[in-house]
């Protein structure tokens, strides 16, 4: 399966909290739901297509908990997200987590990058993150990401932590971009090797 990543990020390169004021306050974070009032319509197609392509899901553990606690009451079968997170397996990355209440799920609870790298030799289109921010950086530092879809929204949230604040620099190439009405830009990328690097001259 190829290994996908899809994460809305604000300008400033935040991750936390995108759905709602409660979604994650950790680390003292206040500003969730950013991504509320940009969502437009646009948007929302374009995430149904990204769940079009799904045939499992690997999610870290508070991504994870934050989906099991609304995603089951979505019972419409008519609903392409709803139906896929409630129907496909699901694996989540946790070193606590023994009893999953949301199925089809099965525990990671060992050697991540390992485990991922067997699940990528599965037949099947996609498998998928989710959110996941701390999952997402081990994926990112053992090179397992076959594409990067990032929903960029129009705001600076100014606190919170960021998909990327460290880890290993990777050169990306843009396979895929377009801006909704909101002015969300959704970029799909590809890593690309290790980045070049040089010294910019004036004439």
């Amino acid at each position: 399966m190829k290994l996908t990543v899809t994460t809305f990020v604000s300008v400033d390169g935040v991750a936390q909290g995108p759905g709602g004021p409660e979604e994650d306050l950790s680390g003292g974070f206040t500003r969730g739901g950013w991504v509320v009032p940009l969502f437009d319509e646009d948007t929302g197609e374009f995430i149904d297509e990204v769940f079009a392509q799904v045939d499992a899901f690997l999610l870290g553990r508070k991504t994870f908990d934050i989906f099991a606690a609304s995603w089951p009451d979505s019972t419409d079968p008519e609903d392409p997200i709803a139906h896929a997170l409630n129907t496909l397996p699901k694996y989540v990355a946790s070193r606590t987590l023994t009893e999953p209440p949301w199925g089809p799920t099965t525990v990671l609870n060992h050697d991540i990058p390992s485990a991922v790298a067997t699940l990528k030799k599965q037949p099947g289109r996609e498998l998928q993150v989710h959110g996941s921010i701390e999952l997402v950086r081990v994926l990112h530092d053992h090179d397992l990401v076959d594409e990067y879809r990032l929903l960029t929204f129009p705001v600076v949230v100014g606190q919170g932590r960021r998909l990327f604040d460290r880890g290993i620099d990777t050169a990306l190439t843009l396979v895929e971009s377009r801006t909704t009405k909101s002015g969300v830009s959704i970029c799909s990328y590809v890593p690309a090797g290790r980045p070049e690097y040089g010294l910019a001259e004036v004439e």
